[in-house]
C-alpha cells in the first residue's frame, strides 16, 4: 500500500513541475500500478497453491 501511494506522489509531483508530460506520466503511472497489483495477485495465488497443494 505504502508503494502504490508513493507511485502516485511521484506522479503528481512530476506533473506539478513538468505539466506538459502528463500524458506520458499517467501513462508510466497506470502501468506501474498494474503492475505491482499483478504481482500482488500472483503471490497471493501461489500462497492458495500451495497452501491446498500440499
Amino acid at each position: 500500500m505504502v508503494d502504490i501511494a508513493a507511485k502516485i506522489l511521484g506522479i503528481v509531483l512530476g506533473i506539478s513541475r513538468n505539466p506538459s508530460l502528463s500524458q506520458d506520466l499517467m501513462r508510466i503511472a497506470i502501468l506501474g500500478f498494474a503492475l505491482t497489483e499483478a504481482i500482488a495477485l500472483f503471490a497471493l495465488m501461489m500462497a492458495f497453491l500451495i497452501l491446498f497443494a500440499f
